[in-house]
């Protein structure tokens, strides 16, 4: 008699344990080159629908291959051996080649996989939020749930509940045998009617609303290096913000001495050149949010990547705005860039990242290669973060 819980594996079983097995690959593969994926020049400024390629490890299927007919294998052999007695250490394994190394094992199997920048979003962001987040007045972030409602008689494989359709066949031959219509020792299996699937719906649960300002330093001192790695930690931010909170406000302004409010496009794709200044900056920021955000309805957060030169005059005025906007800010953000990762020493007591070092209400990081832009990002918005 056939049974929807038949031990013998379907084709349909082992497909999806395949693909549990495929979406766990790609996963790793994401997790171990984050930092190339994000600091790709192609992807900087793309939209969600822009697809990447993932190389990914090939999945190993299991078979039977010849021994080495080795003396001692298998379970006969000598028998006065004592609990945790090493028999015999294994033979060096052979190796692959690596660098220009030779090697005398084939090299690991990879294939290209293409997932959008939006996929890329669901696998990055699960575990992190915005912080400090509170409630407030007038308009609200909506944030989208998928939740778990109840079950229903129709439905996809993977949501079938073995529970509540168990149940329901329970139920209806106790409702069969209570109208005495077939034996009580007669085995009933299982029929269409019995199965039950997990129902699942989207819900939108209005958080509070947000405010993001993105600062970006493209002054002349900015190098091509450090735009892009600068760029790279913005285009985490923007797909972060837009993957987990709908109807956020985004402010893009670059700035070198003036500040220029810019739409996405532009600030990810602009060019770099003149001094460095960046007070009146912080002045925009303040009068922005004077006039269009009050801290008293909004949530407001701000970021800024610089390499954190600024004309030494104008130090103690930036450190004064910074203190003000950082005062009615969920978070202040301040990222400094600089690739030649310059030795403690040789580094000025007048650079952005000393100035904000005496303010506690400035969470700074710093960015010295691409491998330093996932582990800046996720100290800014992991849970943990306050």
């Amino acid at each position: 008699m056939s049974s929807v819980f038949s031990h013998h594996k379907t084709v349909a079983d082992r497909s999806a344990s395949d693909r549990r097995r495929h979406k766990k690959k790609i996963e790793e593969a994401i997790k171990d080159g984050i930092h190339d994926i994000v600091a790709e020049e192609s992807i900087i400024g793309q939209d969600g629908k822009k697809k990447i390629k993932i190389p990914v490890r090939g999945i190993k299927e299991y078979k039977f291959v010849y021994g080495s007919n080795n003396s001692g294998t298998g379970a006969g052999g000598e028998h006065d051996v004592k609990k945790g007695q090493v028999l015999k250490k294994g033979q060096k394994k052979q190796k692959q080649g690596q660098g220009d190394k030779p090697g005398n094992q084939p090299g690991q199997e990879y294939y290209d996989v293409e997932v959008t920048l939006e996929e890329l979003a669901d696998y990055l962001f699960a575990d992190l939020e915005l912080p400090e987040l509170e409630k407030k007045s007038l308009k609200q972030i909506v944030a989208e749930k998928w939740k778990r409602k109840g079950y229903r008689p129709q439905g996809i494989r993977p949501r079938l509940s073995k529970k509540e359709t168990a149940k329901q066949r329970i139920r209806r031959k106790k409702a069969a045998e209570r109208a005495s219509s077939i034996d009580p020792d007669e085995p009933l299996s299982f029929i269409e009617s019995d199965l039950r699937y997990k129902h699942i719906t989207k819900t939108e649960k209005n958080i509070s609303n947000a405010v993001i300002f993105f600062i970006m330093d493209v002054s002349g001192s900015m190098s091509k290096d450090k735009k892009y790695l600068a760029r790279s930690f913005f285009f985490l931010l923007y797909h972060f913000i837009r993957s987990k909170y709908e109807k956020t406000d985004l402010v893009f302004i670059a700035h070198d001495t003036r500040p220029y409010e810019v739409d996405e496009d532009k600030f990810f794709n602009r060019g770099t050149g003149g001094g460095t200044m960046v007070s009146p900056t912080l002045e925009y920021v303040l009068e922005a949010i004077n006039k269009r955000y009050d801290p008293s309805a909004w949530n407001i957060y701000a970021f800024h990547c610089s390499d954190g030169d600024n004309w030494s005059s104008d130090n103690d005025k930036t450190l004064e705005l910074t203190l003000k906007i950082a005062d009615i800010c969920q978070l202040y953000g301040y990222c400094e860039i600089d690739p030649m990762e310059t030795v403690a020493w040789l580094k000025s007591d007048n650079s952005l990242g000393a100035l904000y070092d005496k303010i506690h209400s400035v969470k700074s990081a710093f960015i010295n290669s691409k491998k330093d832009v996932w582990p800046a990002f996720k100290e800014f918005f992991g849970k943990t973060s306050s």
